[in-house]
């Protein structure tokens, strides 16, 4: 974690606005209050708004969940976002990701044994990344494995999980119970 200390504080349930409440009580039903959304929950207004386009992302993308969370995963490492790794290395894992295949995610498209696809996908994260653009190159190989609609979820996908990190690196979200660290 970035900071030791939050810097906006995830608030529990006898603390919320009735409207936090309201944004909240879906998480509580789940049992999934997990600290991104108590923190969140200052903000009830911005919290609904973004979480239609994170719910779009995260649950609605044409992407396979597998490659998904190799890029966020990617971007979480790249933006050393240690809560978003954390939370994605349990969804990763889930989804059938191997701790190797994980461990990837940090060493980048230049890790050995890499299969093709994924190398493309870790690549471009990193060309978003760092120059805010996907290489024609990058870009033309992996038209061949997405469509239209998978590569522009693909964009916003590295895009929404970087302002993600962002967000959590600069409030301070501090990790939930039993998260997982760098080192898995």
């Amino acid at each position: 974690m970035r900071l030791k200390d939050p810097r906006i504080p995830a608030l529990e349930a006898d603390q919320w606005s009735q409207e936090a409440q309201t944004l909240m009580q879906p998480f509580v039903d789940q049992g999934r209050t997990f600290n991104i959304f108590k923190t969140l929950a200052n903000h009830p207004e911005l919290a609904k708004r973004w979480m239609i386009f994170a719910n779009h992302i995260l649950g609605k993308s044409s992407i396979n969940v597998r490659d998904r969370e190799l890029v966020i995963l990617r971007i979480g490492y790249l933006c050393q976002a240690g809560y978003e790794w954390g939370q994605h290395v349990l969804i990763a894992r889930q989804a059938g990701l191997t701790d190797d295949e994980i461990n990837a995610c940090k060493s980048g498209p230049e890790t050995p044994g890499l299969g093709g696809l994924d190398q493309l996908l870790l690549q471009a994260t990193d060309e978003l990344h760092h120059d805010s653009h996907v290489s024609d190159e990058t870009w033309g190989a992996l038209t061949k494995h997405y469509d239209t609609q998978q590569m522009m979820d693909l964009v916003f996908t590295v895009g929404q999980y970087n302002l993600v990190s962002m967000a959590l690196n600069s409030f301070g979200v501090q990790p939930d119970a039993d998260l997982p660290g760098w080192d898995i």
